[in-house]
């Protein structure tokens, strides 16, 4: 790791938090203040990243990078350590995207506007350093910090079941983070290094059943987050009642928490039990897939049918992280920002939709296509990236994922092709119940005889296109030209697949008898089609 003079990435992390608590301070006129003063706050910490990560950032170094080491806790070991690589700086990029236009999207928000405000930032630096923390400890109180804005968030904000989806958020996400603490201290206890530092974890020598059970624990928590079935539930109910801004957080960054915990900790710092649990991965990814898929058709409620269609496309994230091949994973990155980008930019719109109606059950809504042409364009178009059309981000994401399965030499023939048929079907059903909600809501006549149409809907203004326009734009850059994003991590992902795929040959032996049906014998790496994204070595 390598310091720079000056603190970016604690700046980066700080400013908002800091921000927040000047909050109580500012005049409230009818909360015009308060608004421009977090908008300010989002595009300069925003413009922080991109000055920090252009000046200092090394993208063809795969290695940690901006280190910043300060003793928090000497008694306890503890550090402010930060530190990025090719993984964290473009979630850290999302990041600061989503949340800035997630004030944005709060504009008319006049309940409690200090509060709101104030949690919005403190939300948006606990985030940063979720994907920035080097410290498991530190890590850990970012982890944790994060609920607490989001279910006052829902809880305050939200609609008439708030309560209720604020409190199964909390208990669902609050208990599943006791497992990073339990796995953490049992990794950190091992040996005669006590240690909490990441990098420093991944070089102890660990048994393998302790490998296992640290894995597991990880797998529970940051499976609840990303959803992994059976741990989704409160998803749906989380989504329904949050805003849209929340929403637009929600789905855009805090579940790709998960998947970025997944591959710090599950895949870097435990390869061995990675092997072990790596055909689990596959099932519940595919689990994911299919569940979410059909979930998604019995839902008459437009945000929970979306909040389904992000479980079923998480689950690409899972297949990638789980396919042993560098490509695999670099899908499983690029799903995880195209993911962001199009679940923000429709959870937005639905938000825009329900501020015009007044109702989210589609069999209510109907023919708003005339009246509202600009949101149907726009929505249509993140309905198409979601569904994977070609030329947009969700359908390079998700082919990336495939092709890492199909070239992985790992699995055996027979069971890839029944990983891809059935990750294929989840392909089938996507564009279906994305299609009929499209055709629910903006075609044919409006079902409601108690909204009239032409009385009080409005489409969308300048700073709602603005908003939306600035999601798809980028939806669209990753789909034509994917080599934009994949080659700020793809050295990482190459490294992180290589360092697992060492590990790889004796594992898979030992244990050959007990996973013959899936696993191959192991033997050399095959040549990748990484020429499709510009991916190099």
């Amino acid at each position: 790791m390598s310091g720079t003079e000056f603190p970016w990435l604690s700046g980066i992390l700080l400013f908002p938090l800091i921000a927040a608590l000047l909050i109580p301070f500012l005049p409230d006129q009818h909360s015009k203040t308060l608004r421009w003063y977090a908008l300010g706050v989002g595009l300069a910490d925003f413009a922080l990243m991109l000055l920090g990560f252009g000046q200092n950032f090394d993208f063809s170094n795969p290695a940690l990078q901006m280190a910043e080491q300060v003793t928090w806790i000497p008694q306890l070991g503890i550090h402010w350590s930060l530190a990025v690589d090719g993984v964290s700086v473009p979630l850290i990029l999302l990041t600061g995207v989503i949340n800035t236009l997630a004030i944005v999207a709060a504009w008319k928000v006049e309940t409690k506007p200090r509060l709101f405000y104030f949690l919005m930032l403190v939300l948006y630096s606990a985030q940063i350093g979720v994907f920035a923390a080097q410290d498991l400890i530190l890590f850990f109180c970012m982890w944790e910090l994060e609920l607490i804005p989001v279910y006052l968030l829902i809880s305050i904000w939200g609609g008439p079941k708030r309560l209720y989806a604020a409190t199964k958020f909390i208990l669902y996400t609050a208990l599943a983070s006791i497992f990073i603490l339990v796995g953490g201290l049992a990794l950190a206890f091992y040996g005669d290094n006590f240690t909490f530092d990441i990098a420093e974890l991944g070089l102890k020598n660990y048994p393998i059943g302790l490998e296992i059970l640290a894995y597991a624990a990880f797998l529970i928590a940051f499976g609840v987050k990303l959803p992994l079935f059976p741990l989704h539930t409160w998803l749906p109910d989380a989504h329904s009642e949050a805003n849209a801004p929340v929403s637009m957080i929600l789905a855009g960054v805090l579940l790709k928490m998960g998947g970025y915990a997944l591959i710090r900790l599950n895949l870097e710092l435990l390869p061995s039990a990675h092997i072990y649990f790596a055909p689990v991965l596959v099932i519940l990814g595919i689990v994911n897939i299919i569940y979410g898929a059909l979930t998604a058709f019995g839902q008459e409620h437009l945000k929970r049918r979306l909040a389904c269609s992000s479980i079923s496309h998480m689950g690409f994230v899972v297949l990638g992280i789980a396919s042993f091949t560098e490509i695999g994973l670099n899908g499983a990155v690029l799903q995880m920002l195209s993911h962001g980008l199009i679940a923000a930019v429709l959870f937005f719109l639905t938000g825009v939709t329900y501020e015009r109606t007044h109702t989210l059950d589609m069999p209510k809504l109907g023919g708003l296509a005339q009246a509202m042409p600009k949101t149907f364009a726009l929505f249509t178009a993140g309905a198409f990236a979601s569904l994977a059309l070609p030329g947009m981000s969700g359908f390079v994401g998700e082919l990336t994922v495939f092709l890492g399965i199909a070239n992985s030499d790992v699995y055996t023939a027979s069971f890839k092709a029944v990983v891809i048929f059935l990750a294929a079907v989840g392909l089938v059903l996507t564009p279906i119940y994305l299609l009929s909600m499209l055709r629910r809501v903006f075609y044919g006549a409006n079902s409601n005889s108690g909204i009239v149409v032409e009385d009080y809907l409005g489409d969308l203004k300048p700073r709602e296109v603005l908003v939306a326009a600035c999601l798809l734009l980028p939806v669209i850059g990753m789909g034509l030209y994917p080599k934009l994003v994949t080659q700020t991590y793809d050295v990482t992902t190459v490294q992180v697949a290589s360092n697992v795929r060492e590990v790889l040959p004796l594992v898979v032996q030992q244990r050959q008898p007990l996973y013959a049906r899936a696993f191959t014998a192991p033997k050399l790496p095959t040549p990748e089609p990484q020429a499709l994204l510009g991916i190099t070595h």
